[in-house]
């Protein structure tokens, strides 16, 4: 007989836990219909399935509402949605959960979303958090139908297997996991914070607000007004994502690998994806160190110039036909060049010289009317090592909330049967 124990377990708890489903358990609903029509600019707070999916991802989102009249008329008829409650996404991206914090007055989305109406003998932090493990995610792949799942339907809600201890170890677990959850929100502020430091020390360094001083203390030359046409030379490339015989293999650099800012190097590169070239499309298309990669079109205008610099010559390795290599013709500082292009005036100009309907884009001409204030090479280290260690802050923080993201992750396949 299976034994219902948890891998992981706090010590002063021991013996099987039960095991049913959720129907049979709790009372699971969904809403009367509301029509769109009917919303209100403020009044009762309207859910919907995006509302949860923003606040499960710790995102904003544009919050819906409906008049107290209504909320008062609909849930005399359905209950009212109570605190440690959960509202489950059944359409969309299905299964995720909202636990209810509070008692304020709420109404939700017929069919978009579930209501769960939790007991007193059920931790609600422990029901959320049920529907973040593993078991729970299984389940859904195994009513789903080649790997998606349209709905997940109010009888696939109740015939979902739930297994729980009693409600002293529930509110054990719940308490340590939000005690990791705390972590990691106060690891996710702190990022918040570098970042936005970042963006206002990088705003008043290239608008010269704020400037750095020479070795002896004296100020630095002026910045010079230069066009990137003047300093650099833009290319486009003719290499798609096809294999062809009796051309070369080589590694390709693709449009998500600049729009994510990847690192791109001869050890990253072996991720890329292998495609085959023409020696003279090798040759011209080829990436040196100091070349900036950049997304030249975007569905939107304010979209365009995600870039990357590369750091060391690359082998064997090309960049396709939706990106655009500069390859700078004087010397400017490798680290530096990872900035001088991601600032507001560089960008406006991006957007600003962008042209299309439906998808923009950006021409080499334009890009290289664009102007940029350029430094002597000497402040260039200065503003790259200050912005750098910035960086390393902002990696070590982002790595951090990832180990903890995968720890928490192994916690609740382990906590949870």
């Amino acid at each position: 007989m299976e034994k219902l124990q948890p891998k992981l377990r706090f010590p002063e708890f021991e013996g099987d836990w039960d095991r049913k489903i959720l129907g049979d358990i709790f009372n699971i609903s969904s809403a009367a219909r509301v029509h769109k029509n009917e919303w209100a600019e403020s009044g009762v707070t309207f859910f919907r399935s995006s509302d949860v999916v923003s606040h499960f991802k710790g995102n904003t989102n544009t919050k819906a509402y409906i008049s107290f009249e209504l909320y008062n008329t609909l849930s005399d008829k359905i209950g009212r949605v109570k605190k440690d409650d959960i509202l489950i996404t059944g359409g969309g991206s299905i299964g995720i959960p909202f636990l209810v914090k509070n008692n304020d007055p709420l109404y939700f989305k017929d069919a978009d979303l579930l209501w769960i109406k939790n007991r007193d003998q059920f931790n609600g932090f422990f029901l959320y958090s049920f529907f973040l493990t593993k078991s729970f995610q299984d389940y859904l792949n195994s009513i789903s139908h080649v790997g998606t799942i349209a709905h997940y339907t109010i009888n696939q809600v109740k015939n979902t297997p739930f297994t729980y201890p009693t409600l002293p170890e529930q509110t054990k677990i719940a308490s340590f996991l939000i005690t990791v959850d705390e972590k990691i929100a106060g690891l996710k502020k702190q990022l918040t914070l570098l970042e936005r430091y970042k963006k206002g020390v990088m705003q008043k360094i290239f608008s010269q607000e704020l400037r750095f001083k020479e070795e002896n203390g004296n100020d630095f030359p002026d910045w010079e007004e230069k066009k990137l046409g003047e300093i650099g030379d833009f290319q486009t490339s003719s290499i798609d994502k096809l294999s062809s015989p009796n051309e070369e293999e080589v590694f390709l650099v693709n449009y998500m690998n600049v729009y994510r800012h990847e690192r791109i190097n001869n050890e990253t590169k072996k991720s890329l994806q292998k495609v085959t070239a023409k020696s003279s499309q090798i040759l011209s298309c080829n990436l040196l160190k100091g070349d900036i990669l950049f997304t030249p079109s975007s569905e939107t205008p304010s979209d365009i110039g995600h870039s990357v610099v590369i750091f060391e010559d690359l082998k064997q390795t090309v960049y396709s036909y939706h990106l655009m290599r500069y390859r700078p013709k004087i010397k400017i500082d490798i680290l530096y060049s990872h900035y001088f292009c991601n600032v507001p005036k560089v960008l406006k100009q991006i957007s600003q010289l962008a042209t299309g309907s439906t998808r923009f884009t950006i021409s080499v001409k334009a890009f290289s009317s664009i102007i940029i204030n350029l430094p002597t090479l000497s402040e260039q280290q200065k503003i790259a090592t200050f912005l750098s260690s910035i960086d390393e802050k902002i990696e070590k923080c982002q790595g951090q909330i990832k180990a903890m993201e995968n720890w928490k992750k192994g916690l609740l396949q382990q906590m949870f049967v």
